[in-house]
């Protein structure tokens, strides 16, 4: 069943946001720019491309609440080799992300599930390389997309190489036993990094394959994606290492 909420659109200094009936902030597009990611905690979800640098990675992606489509957006066009499926509970945020926020039409590598994910996922057939998790309701509340049996079925269907990431609010006070529940599903291989200026706090899960690179390997990461697709992510980067994140200058996962 889709969830029961309002939607509007705002429009303030060339920005488009979405929002849920509250002043929350949904998703957001700069006209101008419609393919970048104009919030913060959208770049630093990218952040798994600096993980694996492979620029053919990832091949398949699973987006669990489609929003304005960001998420979706940079990765059609910056992983055109890349199988994207989104999954979205309400029906009206798809047909908005199509006429006022770009989002492209369905097609051979981009898929639309209307569903909800927690009941949707455990049925899926596949596995894939990434997975990104940011669906919340009016009142910015996840609900079992923060529960333990959700984040064990991330896990099982993740690739070798597959990373789970998950957008979170650190100010709440479920956002503790949030992180702790995703340590349980992915045995203990969790990094959550600091929480931006709005709050929201991203944390990264990984099955399969261990991820060991030192801070200097990720910057040149981080370099050669800014050229390849405009995303600067140094400024997490060094976020990363004055939160001491990164013992002795590596990040491990």
């Amino acid at each position: 069943m889709a969830a029961r909420h309002s939607i509007e659109t705002s429009e303030h200094g060339g920005v488009r946001y979405l929002h849920f009936g509250s002043p929350w902030i949904q998703g957001a597009m700069r006209v101008a720019r419609p393919f970048a990611l104009e919030l913060e905690y959208t770049r630093e979800m990218m952040a798994a491309l600096l993980l694996h640098p492979d620029p053919e990675w990832p091949e398949s992606v699973l987006l669990v609440g489609l929003g304005a489509g960001s998420l979706a957006k940079f990765l059609y066009r910056h992983r055109p080799r890349a199988t994207l499926h989104a999954v979205e509970i309400n029906p009206e945020v798809v047909t908005i992300a199509h006429s006022r926020f770009r989002l492209p039409a369905p097609d051979e590598r981009f898929e639309i599930f209307t569903a909800d994910a927690a009941r949707w996922l455990p049925a899926c057939p596949r596995r894939y390389d990434l997975i990104l998790v940011d669906g919340f309701d009016p009142r910015a509340r996840a609900g079992a997309l923060e529960r333990l049996p959700f984040y064990q079925s991330c896990q099982e269907h993740l690739t070798r190489q597959g990373l789970c990431v998950t957008n979170l609010f650190a100010g709440t006070r479920g956002y503790a036993g949030a992180v702790e529940r995703l340590r349980e599903a992915f045995r203990g291989r969790v990094l959550a990094f600091p929480s931006c200026d709005t709050g929201n706090a991203v944390a990264f899960a990984a099955s399969g394959e261990k991820i060991l690179w030192t801070l200097d390997e990720l910057r040149t990461h981080a370099l050669l994606l800014m050229q390849a697709t405009r995303l600067n992510l140094q400024a997490t980067l060094t976020r990363l290492e004055a939160a001491q994140t990164c013992p002795a200058g590596k990040l491990r996962l």
